[in-house]
């Protein structure tokens, strides 16, 4: 189904009229049709798993709008760019049972058919990260990221819809043109291991975005898991030079506290916390406190909000939905002005609450969230997957009376002055 095709059904009930209907019409994803490794056959050149829908795994929720701020909201993104700072693209087989053997092959399709019904003009896309286990028991193999890596940019090449992003131009080209800048990115350094070079060479495979540590400690730093944390090694010293003069833009979403201290510090460069939340709403180790911060927000840095299922809980809202979110974008945009916030949602093409059963300790959920008590949900309400979040978030702004002059930044404008000042 084409991106256009789902404005019709939207808007096939209000009363617009024609430079409204032409306006919203033309909100078109230059999609046809491809899906992932269509150049080869099923079963024969890989084994084949059923995967999860793309666009009707739940029920859609959208929020309710009046016929203006339907509008309003095909407005903005008509003229704006929109960026997501972290996502998951791969789509995960439907039966989420089926995905250690499904990663083990090493060959995970992208959700094109998603990107195409969604808002956002450029992903920062986080590949397998710590579930790829190709040939290992942990993950995070130098082989099995350049595996990861090479196989989704081998699916990229067969098709011309996703355009693999390597600068700045390539996002604001892909807005022009109703594609999507794919920007490949990685969680966690461990592959580098003690290897400067290593990160060169992903640079050069087309990485733009690396995480100091994801949650456990590696040569570089500490994640937020230890109990203890010794901040940025004289190692990750060097690494923090070495993607400065490289380009590439480095996110302390999952380290110590002060490891992302020590490294806002040390970078010459703005960096990004892609995809948290606020300590002081929900106080566990995944989200970060007001110093943290104010920091990144200080160094020019921008913060994502995460929304991957039970994280970015809040007070207000003790059940994890849209509303919960927001309340922590609101806090944080409240804390560091809105020039510094942005978001992450953080979300997949298939069952994340399964994923996080049985991939617990991978994922270092237990070390995130800590002791505390919250009600467990099937999924996210409105931020399911990188469609529907693309479209809530906008449809949510608007209905809170922001102007089109903040949704912009918050969307993909203070992303994107930042990457004009991070890479080359």
């Amino acid at each position: 189904m084409a991106y256009g095709t789902v404005y019709f059904t939207i808007f096939s009930s209000l009363q617009l009229n024609n430079s409204q209907a032409i306006l919203i019409m033309s909100l078109t994803k230059n999609y046809k049709g491809y899906t992932s490794f269509q150049y080869l056959e099923k079963n024969k050149d890989y084994p084949h798993f059923e995967l999860a829908d793309e666009l009707n795994r739940v029920p859609e929720y959208l929020v309710p709008l009046s016929d203006d701020q339907e509008v309003e909201v095909a407005q903005i993104i008509s003229n704006n760019i929109m960026i997501s700072m972290h996502e998951h693209l791969g789509v995960f087989p439907a039966n989420v049972h089926e995905t250690p053997e499904y990663l083990r092959n090493g060959r995970m399709a992208t959700g094109f058919e998603g990107l195409a019904n969604s808002h956002w003009d450029a992903v920062f896309d986080n590949l397998m990260n710590g579930l790829c286990r190709i040939h290992s028991k942990s993950g995070w193999k130098w082989t099995e990221v350049l595996h990861d890596l090479g196989m989704r940019l081998c699916d990229l090449a067969h098709q011309d819809f996703v355009i693999h992003c390597k600068g700045v131009e390539d996002i604001h080209k892909a807005h022009e043109q109703g594609k999507v800048a794919w920007i490949a990115t990685q969680e966690g350094a461990a592959m580098i291991e003690n290897e400067l070079d290593r990160l060169d060479i992903l640079y050069g495979f087309g990485l733009r975005s690396l995480g100091i540590t994801y949650s456990e400690s590696n040569a570089l730093g500490n994640g937020l898991k230890e109990k203890r944390d010794g901040g940025l090694t004289a190692f990750g010293r060097k690494a923090v030079e070495r993607m400065n003069k490289l380009g590439i833009l480095i996110d302390c979403s999952h380290t110590g506290d002060l490891t992302a201290m020590d490294t806002i510090e040390c970078s010459t460069q703005p960096i990004v916390l892609s995809h948290i939340g606020a300590k002081a709403l929900w106080n566990t180790n995944r989200m970060a406190p007001d110093e943290v911060l104010k920091a990144c927000a200080d160094k020019g840095g921008v913060i994502g909000i995460e929304a991957a299922p039970h994280t970015t809980i809040s007070p207000q809202h003790p059940r994890h939905g849209l509303e919960a979110v927001m309340d922590h974008f609101e806090y944080i945009k409240d804390l560091v002005g809105i020039d510094h916030v942005s978001f992450g949602p953080d979300t997949v093409y298939g069952d994340h609450v399964g994923l996080h059963h049985a991939y617990s300790s991978a994922l270092s959920l237990k070390a995130s969230k800590g002791d505390q008590d919250f009600e467990r949900v099937e999924y996210v309400k409105g931020l399911e997957n990188p469609t529907e979040g693309s479209k809530n978030i906008v449809r949510w702004l608007v209905k809170e009376g922001y102007s089109e002059e903040d949704i912009a930044k918050v969307i993909g404008g203070n992303v994107l002055r930042m990457l004009d000042e991070v890479w080359w």
